[in-house]
């Protein structure tokens, strides 16, 4: 397994920061690998603790989950503020692009569970965008035509 070491500070400096650790044993894999030994988002996240493992793997999972479903554009109500409703999808947008940053972040720790579970809930949050556009398109067309029309 090829693993680059990643002196945290100049080398010939000591590092001698109140309540930081050295960080000169420090390793930053170059490839995916398989393991609970992994540093995500935080420093001691989830560290070696394999339920806090399955914690970190549970909170990528629902991160992505939340990216796809925050990619639905959110209709504004007839009737309201053109510009609250501008706010309201600039919010949306940037906490969706908050979410993908963290995700992406995540990723970059090139564990390969915290891979496979990303992909997942991209795609289970994919699956639940289009089994909502099914349902209303299904709705639409059981309350019959437009009488308007």
């Amino acid at each position: 397994m090829m693993e680059m070491s990643m002196p945290m500070s100049p080398p010939g400096s000591t590092n001698m920061t109140p309540g930081w650790p050295n960080m000169h044993h420090m390793t930053m894999h170059m490839n995916f690998y398989w393991g609970k030994d992994v540093l995500i988002l935080f420093q001691g996240w989830p560290k070696d603790n394999l339920g806090m493992y399955i914690l970190a793997l549970a909170f990528v999972f629902f991160l992505s989950a939340a990216i796809e479903v925050l990619s639905i554009p959110h209709a504004v109500k007839p009737g309201s503020s053109p510009m609250i409703g501008l706010l309201i999808q600039v919010t949306v947008y940037a906490v969706r692009m908050a979410l993908a940053y963290l995700v992406m972040l995540s990723v970059m720790s090139y564990n390969l569970g915290i891979f496979i579970v990303a992909v997942a809930g991209h795609g289970v949050g994919f699956l639940l965008v289009k089994i909502r556009a099914l349902a209303a398109a299904a709705a639409a067309n059981q309350a019959g035509p437009d009488p308007k029309v």
